[in-house]
């Protein structure tokens, strides 16, 4: 049997891939409890920096999987169960210390744009289509899209998008703030590994504690993140890696003003 999501950690990037092309990588119960089991194991292992999610076909990612809801493959039960549990997978990577970064090509709609807004960087090939298309088949947004969507774009774009059965360009896309960039068709993968490379061949922890602050801030007071930006910027001095690139970086900067 194929596994419906594959999971691999190779130098410090655990990447995770929807593997079901033929049904544009919808989720179903098998690839909802195996997002929920990867995404937790992925936060949790300390040889990975930086996550990496990508998509094996044409497309990234349908959202649910909507044969298996016309045949009667789910209940309103179940699929509120199975939505629970995306959602756990989703809250592992957003509440991790651990950057993410998503490889979208083709089409990405549905619950698949919560899967892309759990990511923090996002790269989509030019020919790319984002929307939500939701209300099309009379269901609500799911998986973390209301919660994130407006946090990503604001309010009014997020309204355009799950009131309208519009699909935003790539290029739209970029502009509106939803994906960090859009690159070549054949080259959305490479971009977003090297991106992640970047992370890992930098201060990768100073990286991860960065996205946590910023995804953290709009849960707390601007009292308790300023705590939490003090505790987190005095515990990265006092780390080797940190010493040594600040002590570089003084040097640097005493030789440019020497000249």
């Amino acid at each position: 049997m194929t596994e419906p999501i594959l999971f691999s950690v190779d130098d410090g990037l655990a990447r995770i891939t929807l593997n079901r092309p033929t049904r544009l990588n919808a989720f179903d119960e098998a690839t909802s409890r195996a997002w929920e089991r990867i995404t937790a194991e992925a936060v949790s292992r300390d040889d990975v920096g930086a996550i990496l999610i990508d998509a094996e076909g044409p497309s990234f990612c349908a959202g649910g999987d909507v044969l298996s809801m016309a045949a009667g493959g789910f209940s309103a039960d179940s699929i509120a169960e199975l939505a629970g549990v995306i959602n756990r997978g989703i809250l592992s990577l957003v509440e991790s210390s651990t950057p993410v970064v998503a490889a979208a090509q083709g089409t990405t709609a549905g619950g698949g744009l919560g899967i892309l807004l759990a990511s923090d960087y996002a790269v989509v090939g030019e020919d790319s289509r984002i929307g939500s298309l939701y209300a099309n088949m009379g269901l609500t947004p799911d998986l973390s899209v209301t919660a994130h969507l407006g946090r990503a774009i604001g309010q009014r774009r997020a309204l355009q998008l799950v009131l309208q059965d519009r699909l935003l360009s790539a290029a739209e896309a970029v502009e509106w703030g939803l994906v960090a960039e859009a690159v070549a068709p054949d080259q959305v993968r490479a971009r977003a590994e090297a991106v992640a490379r970047f992370w890992l061949s930098g201060a990768a922890a100073a990286y991860g504690q960065a996205k946590r602050l910023v995804r953290a801030a709009p849960e707390v007071s601007v009292v308790d993140q300023l705590g939490d930006e003090a505790r987190t910027i005095g515990a990265a001095l006092a780390t080797p890696e940190a010493q040594t690139r600040v002590a570089a970086f003084a040097a640097a900067s005493a030789r440019k003003a020497a000249k």
